[in-house]
């Protein structure tokens, strides 16, 4: 008999740096009995923190899934949990979780409130359409202001957030809620390691915010249950706990609200109350809509009910290289069921596929299963060639879900083995890391005969090389970080190309006339999609039929090399309107690359360009501090965009070229007096200036310059 999912939920855990992610999952699976001892991430003996590098520097680097259950009203609910790095260069792993889960706890600190990667982690929800809850942990710590972070929730984020609970005390006084549904006071047993609660009379001093913060809720949520509206008006106290939390459930999923809860992890504090929140407000998989697909054969949309009945779809969001089990794949399932040995169908590869064995993860330790079923997070071990963001489904029965978005890389770093033994690991090695992480790029530069691996930033590449040298026993040189540039152009460039061979014998011909301009935004997002937007406007067969899609393929192609200094062009339009061909000499070859040499020409003509990344940063800094740090930013070529306060410091925010950002913590210190802090995110492509431009460029040809004394 098939499980009722109704008591089921699948959450992250997701937040910025250092907000207590991996602390508040551990005592989640010390409360509900999968670890009998705490362990804590500065220690190096967090259960999912599990790589010696995650342990070593006491941060997440790659997403974790549990599973676990917890008793709410007499009924068991099984929880699936998936602690997510919160440093920006491992914000794949946040993405690709996010699409596969059905509600995520959103975890802010309550000194530092709403940071940078909080609006990343944010906007990554959004785009999956992600209920959430939130909860702003380190309460106890000096400065925590519970209503000042749920101001910047709805101030910064543009969410609306409803406090659910008042803490009681705050700092070192902090010892409990008020819970504003049930209108009662709760604080936590330190002798139990908050295990127990017991309930007091709401504080005097706290009489007037609880009876003001319990109105805004019923105002917040009165929209959802008419029930309610009318109570409200007639005799609010008649309102039941039930009415509320229903209508609270309805507007959470809705992701009209979000509920706010406090505590703090650390010190064993409002975990239980958040696992509660847990069951009663986000949603169970059978709370979400069928899901839909394309179906490859008819490209018609298709959907998939939540039943164990339908067919099996499923996606494959992670892969992982365990050193005893092999590859194993993380797959969501949205249909159907799977058992271990069936078959099931790849809609990327369009091949069947074979899952030996089935797993269900605690942290790095597979538990043998069965089979896995709809609404489930299962890893798999025996497919051949899933990536990350491949459907996997029953063979007659396919279906192509939506995959996942993967930023580009922004640095690289050229590497090299010490050894002539060490080359063929090298190899070996670096295509295991990248069929697991998907913004990591290896790249063979036929130029210069260097492997170049690139990533999302320097701790990301320093991961990757140290990975390599405990996992694969790979030792390595590496070469100083280097930034990834973009190309495009400004303006629009009329061309025509004639591409002519005759040496004896059968010749090469093509004729192409197009125009070149930059990409168009989208109609109804107006977001620029990167690649080659292809317009085919040629009539009358000027082109036989056949050779326009080589056309297409040979600007494919060319716009992996621009045309200044080789870098990739992120998107362009071409529009193909006349052309010409030989009866005899004209093939596919020919067009492809009449269309290379079209690309180099009407691109260089078309105001080409040298782009940059440019990172978002964030420096929290002593007022005393501001003037130097500033300074040493438009030094950067940064550009401001704003001073706040928060909590006696300044909070600088400006936009900075990655390229001027190296070594920039150690700088920071130095001038602050290891006071400041800062944190940094890639923002968006900009065009270079002339100098830094032409650097670029005469680097990448070779020709750098010397100063001579």
């Amino acid at each position: 008999m098939a499980r009722d999912l109704t008591y089921t939920r699948n959450i992250g855990i997701a937040a910025h740096i250092d907000a207590g992610k991996t602390t508040t999952t551990e005592r989640i699976l010390y409360y509900t009995g999968i670890i009998h001892k705490m362990g804590e991430v500065h220690d190096g003996g967090a259960t999912m923190d599990w790589m010696e590098q995650e342990q070593e520097r006491g941060i997440t680097i790659t997403s974790a899934a549990t599973r676990t259950a917890w008793r709410f009203l007499d009924q068991d609910y099984q929880i699936n949990i998936i602690d997510t790095p919160g440093h920006v260069d491992f914000t794949v792993e946040v993405e690709r979780s996010l699409r596969v889960l059905d509600g995520v706890v959103a975890l802010f600190c309550a000194v530092g409130g709403v940071e940078p990667q909080s609006e990343t982690v944010w906007r990554q929800a959004n785009r999956y359409s992600v209920p959430r809850i939130g909860f702003v942990n380190k309460m106890d710590r000096t400065g925590a202001d519970f209503l000042e972070v749920v101001k910047q929730v709805h101030d910064v984020l543009g969410a609306n957030p409803i406090p659910i609970q008042i803490p009681i005390g705050a700092e070192e006084t902090f010892r409990g809620v008020v819970d504003l549904i049930r209108n009662e006071a709760i604080i936590w047993d330190d002798d139990t390691q908050g295990m127990t609660s017991k309930v007091i009379p709401i504080p005097e001093d706290l009489i007037e915010v609880v009876a003001e913060y319990r109105q805004k809720m019923l105002e917040a949520v009165a929209d959802y249950d008419d029930g309610i509206l009318e109570k409200f008006f007639d005799n609010p106290e008649s309102i039941t706990d039930d009415e509320i939390n229903n209508a609270i459930r309805k507007a959470t999923i809705d992701m009209s609200i979000i509920p706010m809860f406090c505590g703090s992890s650390f010190k064993n504090k409002g975990v239980q109350a958040m696992l509660d929140a847990v069951i009663k407000f986000l949603p169970s998989p059978l709370d979400k809509p069928a899901i839909e697909g394309i179906n490859p054969d008819t490209d018609e949309p298709t959907f998939r009910k939540v039943d164990v009945k339908e067919p099996f779809a499923a996606l494959a969001f992670k892969i992982a290289t365990d050193p005893y089990v092999g590859r194993l794949t993380f797959f969501r399932v949205y249909s159907g069921r799977l058992e271990a040995g069936g078959q099931v169908l790849n809609t990327r590869t369009g091949k069947k596929d074979r899952v030996s064995r089935i797993y269900q993860m605690h942290a790095n330790k597979q538990n043998p299963i069965d089979a896995v079923e709809c609404g489930d997070i299962g890893a798999g071990v025996g497919f051949k060639d899933v990536k990350t963001g491949d459907t996997i489904c029953h063979p007659d029965h396919p279906i192509v879900l939506e995959s996942m978005n993967f930023p580009e890389p922004v640095i690289s770093l050229a590497i090299e083995p010490k050894t002539q033994k060490d080359i063929d690991k090298l190899g070996n090695g670096l295509s295991k890391l990248a069929e697991e992480d998907p913004t990591f790029k290896v790249k063979y530069d036929e130029d210069t005969g260097q492997t170049v691996i690139s990533g999302m930033g320097e701790l990301h590449l320093e991961i990757i090389v140290d990975r390599l040298r405990r996992e694969f026993k790979v030792e390595c040189n590496q070469g100083a970080p280097q930034v990834n540039y973009k190309e495009a152009i400004t303006r629009k460039y009329d061309h025509t190309e004639i591409y002519k061979k005759q040496s004896g014998g059968r010749g090469k011909y093509a004729k192409i006339s197009l125009e070149v301009m930059p990409a168009k935004p989208d109609a109804e997002t107006g977001e620029i999609k990167p690649g080659l937007q292809f317009l085919n406007e040629i009539v009358g067969g000027s082109i036989p039929r056949e050779f326009i899609p080589s056309v297409q393929k040979g600007f494919e192609l060319a716009m992996k090399n621009g045309p200044l200094a080789g870098y990739q062009m992120e998107s362009l339009c071409v529009r193909l309107y006349d052309g010409g061909f030989h009866a005899v000499d004209s093939d596919a070859f020919s067009f492809e690359m009449a269309a290379k040499m079209a690309f180099r020409v009407a691109t260089r003509n078309a105001g080409a360009q040298i782009l940059e990344p440019i990172m978002k940063l964030e420096v929290v800094t002593p007022d005393e501090y501001t003037g130097d740090v500033m300074g040493d930013l438009n030094r950067r070529r940064g550009m401001m965009e704003g001073i706040d306060m928060k909590n006696n410091a300044q909070v600088i925010k400006a936009k900075v070229p990655l390229s001027e950002m190296f070594g920039y913590v150690t700088s920071l210190r130095t001038i602050t007096s290891g006071r400041a802090t800062s944190s940094m995110e890639f923002s968006h492509f900009a065009p270079a200036p002339a100098s830094i431009a032409e650097d670029v460029i005469a680097k990448a040809k070779g020709n750098v310059k010397v100063e001579l004394e």
